[in-house]
């Protein structure tokens, strides 16, 4: 017996691990990103901390209460969980299993018929010869590591998700108080030729003119209402909380806008972002299943073990009904319809799918930064522009306001220009959101934040090193 657990043993230290050994597939990361202004250098926006890029402090406490209270984030602490429990299912198969039987039940033993009692124990240990519970154990740890990344994945996402609704809000916050303002401009016109009207010093037209452009500037203000409360409940919501209020901080011009967002090597969006570090452990933990498969094609030696007795009465039941066996087996497959090569097909086929899955992932993630980073520098001449256009509508208003002062024109002609400045200062407005709502993406692209800790994500500055 000590003869054969030792070749056993020796069987099991000069085994192998069949099937390939995971590398990375190669790849061809662009030398920079494209629309990348100067030179490619390793400084990256995804250095920096979410607290640090966005400093608007009531924007700080509704991504740390969406990261602490939202449901994505427990769905994926939970989805940890999952995956950790199935890495340890896979890690036990290394440990013998023991089985424990107790039974009674009528019968002869030595010629005495009549009730006996029965034990056993069961023992079995399978050696991993050729290391399928290896590979095993690596595709559950990459299947673990994968869930990791997903939660990073969704510490980014929910607080880029956050940032870009609070700046759509303050956007709306603004729309609403131009319309307010210019709606009051409007009414205030309105009065006086109605007035004037009715003294007779005005015409219809000017007085149903200037009705027109109150109506129409006053039908903003309820629709702009309604957007607000809908951006509210959506905000509550992604913090985990019955729908409310939420409340303010900066004004949207009020912002913070860094004065440059280097992007960084495109090579290092392999390690930063967390949706390419969560596809290629999926890639890893497919590579480790073609090795299961592959070593299904070979046989599985295993140690197994049985102790017991059985007697009439308890007391005889360990000295004199005592039972005892210990041996190995091998499990050769034979033949079994061409199950096994076809597993081992289908592993090779998840595994070119994972393969597929991470290139398209690693391009796109490429064309993502590029994208934002084009938008980021396209918004801001944009902004400059309409500011621009604003400043250009507010001086026509001020000389229009001279000349009917001076009797050079009617009040038409004031209404006209105030009627276009509403609209540029509504696209001004929106200009400012694109450069803010860019900015969050472009963060969000980039990986941000892949140096914190989940302390640290959760926790904000509080959870920020010193």
């Amino acid at each position: 017996m000590r003869r054969l657990i030792a070749l056993l043993a020796a069987a099991v230290l000069a085994g192998c691990t069949v099937g390939p050994n995971y590398r990375r597939p190669p790849l061809n990361p662009p030398e920079q990103h494209r629309g990348q202004a100067g030179a490619a250098e390793a400084a990256s926006l995804a250095d920096q901390a979410w607290w640090e890029v966005f400093q608007d402090d009531a924007l700080r406490g509704l991504i740390r209460e969406a990261l602490a209270n939202g449901y994505d984030v427990r769905l994926a602490a939970w989805r940890i969980e999952e995956a950790r429990a199935n890495a340890g299912i896979a890690r036990s198969a290394v440990f013998p299993a023991f089985q424990g039987q107790v039974a009674a039940g009528h019968g002869r033993q030595s010629g005495v018929e009549g009730t006996l009692l029965q034990f056993n124990v069961n023992a079995s240990w399978e050696f991993d010869l050729w290391g399928r519970i290896r590979r095993s154990n690596e595709a559950a740890l990459a299947q673990f590591l994968a869930s990791e990344e997903a939660r990073r994945g969704v510490f980014l996402s929910l607080a880029s998700e956050v940032a870009t609704r609070y700046f759509l809000l303050r956007e709306l916050d603004l729309q609403l108080a131009i319309a307010r303002r210019t709606s009051g401009a409007f009414q205030e016109t309105y009065d006086l030729f109605d007035k004037r009207l009715q003294g007779g010093a005005a015409s219809a037209l000017e007085t149903t003119s200037a009705e027109a452009l109150l109506a129409s500037t006053a039908a903003n203000i309820p629709d702009l209402e309604r957007q607000i409360v809908e951006q509210e409940n959506e905000l509550a919501f992604l913090l985990g909380r019955n729908p409310g209020p939420i409340p303010r901080g900066a004004a949207l011009n009020d912002q913070f806008l860094p004065p440059a967002v280097p992007p960084g090597l495109p090579s290092d969006l392999l390690r930063r972002r967390p949706d390419l570090r969560e596809a290629e452990q999926n890639l890893i933990a497919a590579n480790a299943g073609v090795g299961v498969a592959n070593a299904d094609f070979f046989p599985s030696i295993s140690l197994t073990g049985a102790f017991g007795g059985v007697a009439p009465q308890i007391s005889q039941l360990f000295p004199a009904g005592r039972t005892w066996t210990i041996g190995g087996g091998l499990l050769t497959p034979v033949f079994q319809g061409r199950r096994l090569r076809e597993q081992y097909r289908a592993a090779v086929a998840r595994w070119e799918q994972a393969r597929v899955l991470y290139e398209q992932s690693v391009t796109n993630a490429f064309g993502e930064v590029s994208t934002a980073l084009v938008a980021y520098q396209k918004f801001a001449e944009v902004e400059r522009e309409r500011a621009r256009e604003v400043n250009a509508y507010r001086e026509a208003f001020r000389l229009s306001n001279l000349r009917y002062v001076a009797g050079l024109s009617d009040y038409l002609e004031v209404l006209q220009t105030q009627q276009q400045l509403f609209p540029a200062e509504i696209l001004l407005a929106q200009a400012r959101y694109n450069r803010l709502a860019t900015l969050v993406q472009l963060y969000r692209t980039l990986g941000g934040g892949w140096q914190l800790t989940d302390p640290q994500w959760t926790g904000g500055q509080q959870g920020a090193q010193p």
